[in-house]
């Protein structure tokens, strides 16, 4: 009987090697601290990945989410910022340019900013090797980016609750008004499970506001 284990030069389009997965993955280490936090003179912030690993606990904890396809909001947490988890160095026009945190201050359209993504997503997914598993994440992200599933829906608004939960934390760590957090994502909620958490937090953020006035 055969073997059914593959050289590396036999996996060819059945899906990424060995030595190409481990390449992919030596990237994952290379994160980056959100430079929003950084701008507001938060010390130490939360990485991007901190903030991935967070939002994937979300789905894995959440109670509430009848009719939903927990899995896949799993594996679309894990993949929403991956192009700007990793600092990844591509090239372009024979030179080498970094694809990290754009924050809206950089003034980057969002036609723009979802291309360098996109671009650096295509990228990582040459280092995996291509095959079945990159072109799942390419899948994935582009569902999230182009908000085309009730998965990714709620993907987005959990990615503003995740936000506005570390602001409040920090506000309460270090002090701080980070009124601008809390007025850039209200309003824009489409979920209800969205709607109902971001309010849990506004309501805490609200008393706790309302009891250093008195």
């Amino acid at each position: 009987m055969r073997s059914v284990a593959k050289s590396d030069s036999q996996v060819g389009s059945f899906g990424a090697s060995t030595s190409s997965t481990i390449d992919f993955l030596k990237l994952c280490h290379r994160t980056t601290k959100w430079r929003g936090w950084i701008n507001h003179g938060i010390k130490g912030p939360e990485s991007i990945t901190d903030h991935i690993y967070r939002m994937a606990l979300v789905f894995l904890v959440a109670d509430d989410l009848t009719g939903v396809n927990r899995e896949r909001c799993i594996k679309i947490a894990v993949v929403h910022d991956i192009a700007e988890a990793i600092i990844l160095i591509f090239l372009v026009v024979s030179q080498y340019a970094i694809v990290g945190d754009i924050t809206p201050s950089d003034g980057v359209p969002k036609k723009k900013k979802s291309g360098r993504e996109q671009a650096a997503l295509n990228e990582m997914c040459e280092v995996l090797g291509g095959g079945m598993r990159a072109e799942e994440i390419k899948e994935l992200w582009a569902e999230y980016e182009n908000n085309t599933s009730l998965e990714a829906n709620l993907v987005k608004d959990f990615d503003k609750v995740v936000m506005i939960l570390q602001a409040l934390e920090y506000e309460m760590e270090h002090g701080k008004v980070l009124d601008e957090f809390f007025l850039s994502t209200a309003g824009k909620f489409q979920t209800e499970i969205g709607k109902s958490w971001a309010a849990e937090i506004i309501s805490r953020r609200n008393s706790r506001l309302a009891s250093k006035l008195h």
